[in-house]
């Protein structure tokens, strides 16, 4: 049995962290869900950088829609969608048969947007209407104006994937800004069933101190980190506030591992969805390490749900001199300024293809 389904049957989700049109027209997606066990997929603003610069297959496309008059971000966006509302539909008979708990796809709202809370809502709520799948997630990163517009969405009912997590402390601002939403959504007579997924970064707290630790301490933060988190997780889940809003007919929001492809190559390929293994979580992964995974993966323990080692090892980076809380928010912020980053590149890329199709034309 390959280890992907190990970890489907420990009931995790394994999700894709990419999209391109290539691997939803050459069938690819579809045989990862067929034979890897995934069951979802995430996007980002870097992810589909990656895709419209480095690969042919969109160019057809943004030649068509140029020709039409469509700006670079509106652009951006039809070409995101069919490509997501495409994987949607391929996840689709998985969301229908756990009741919506899995098969699910997601589209960040501009990062740009992320200190602007009626920026985001008005962005998140558009997005979600051009989407029209069920199956669709809107990703809002979790600051502090990002998890005002949570509470909104959530409200409103759109599913919302809250991104951009790094710390305990973040992700009980994001849950408690889900409950915020659902019990507002109660007490005006609404369904309280919203799903929402709150996605904590790992991978990204090693490198941030590769060079500031001894080798002892080297790729163990992240994962120290999460183990805390997956403790404080599983309390919030037992807690009387969430059993009233269970009891109600609400749906658990879910944690999800994010960045947790290995970024030092001198350790595992596989380092992170190994150690993270861990039930009713998600792990969405590049391609590169799902591939390894499935390759030569082993599940050899679970996560401890009272956390295990993690409240020493994190004692023993601080002894080291790192501040967990103000690198917490450090990665936050240096993520989101990444993510627009890679926005503005895509944006310039689309409209130097634009012009070069233009003049193209024009000379024609």
């Amino acid at each position: 049995m390959k280890a992907t389904q190990q970890l489907h049957d420990l009931n995790q989700s394994l999700w894709l962290d990419n999209i391109t049109r290539g691997l939803i027209s050459k069938g690819t997606l579809f045989r990862y869900i067929t034979e890897l066990s995934v069951t979802g997929l995430t996007s980002n603003p870097t992810i589909f950088n990656h895709a419209v610069i480095n690969t042919g297959f969109y160019n057809e496309a943004i030649r068509q829609k140029v020709f039409e008059g469509k700006s670079e971000e509106g652009l951006f966006y039809e070409l995101a969608l069919e490509d997501l509302t495409h994987a949607a539909d391929l996840f689709r008979p998985i969301y229908d048969a756990t009741g919506g708990i899995d098969g699910w796809v997601s589209l960040e709202v501009s990062p740009h947007f992320a200190y602007d809370t009626a920026g985001t809502v008005k962005e998140a709520a558009k997005l979600y209407a051009l989407g029209n799948r069920p199956n669709l997630f809107i990703k809002i990163p979790g600051t502090r104006e990002g998890l005002t517009a949570v509470e909104e969405m959530i409200f409103r009912g759109v599913p919302i994937n809250i991104t951009l997590l790094f710390s305990r402390e973040q992700y009980l601002a994001a849950a408690d800004a889900y409950m915020r939403g659902i019990e507002r959504r109660i007490a005006a007579g609404l369904s309280p069933k919203v799903a929402s997924v709150a996605s904590l970064f790992v991978s990204r707290w090693d490198r941030a101190v590769m060079e500031k630790v001894p080798a002892e301490f080297q790729n163990r933060l992240g994962i120290a980190i999460a183990k805390r988190t997956y403790k404080a997780y599983r309390e919030m889940m037992a807690s009387p506030r969430w059993r009233e809003l269970a009891r109600a007919g609400a749906q658990p929001q879910r944690l999800l591992w994010a960045s947790t492809g290995t970024k030092d190559p001198n350790v595992s390929d596989v380092l992170y969805i190994e150690a993270l293994a861990a039930p009713d979580t998600i792990n969405t992964m590049p391609m590169e390490t799902l591939i390894a995974f499935a390759d030569h993966g082993k599940i050899e323990r679970l996560l401890p749900v009272d956390g295990g080692d993690s409240e020493e090892m994190i004692a023993g980076f601080k002894k080291a001199g790192i501040d967990d809380t103000a690198l917490a928010s450090q990665l936050q912020e240096e993520g989101t300024f990444s993510f627009s980053k890679s926005w503005d590149e895509l944006i310039a890329s689309l409209s130097s293809k634009r012009d070069n199709l233009l003049m193209t034309a024009h000379r024609k």
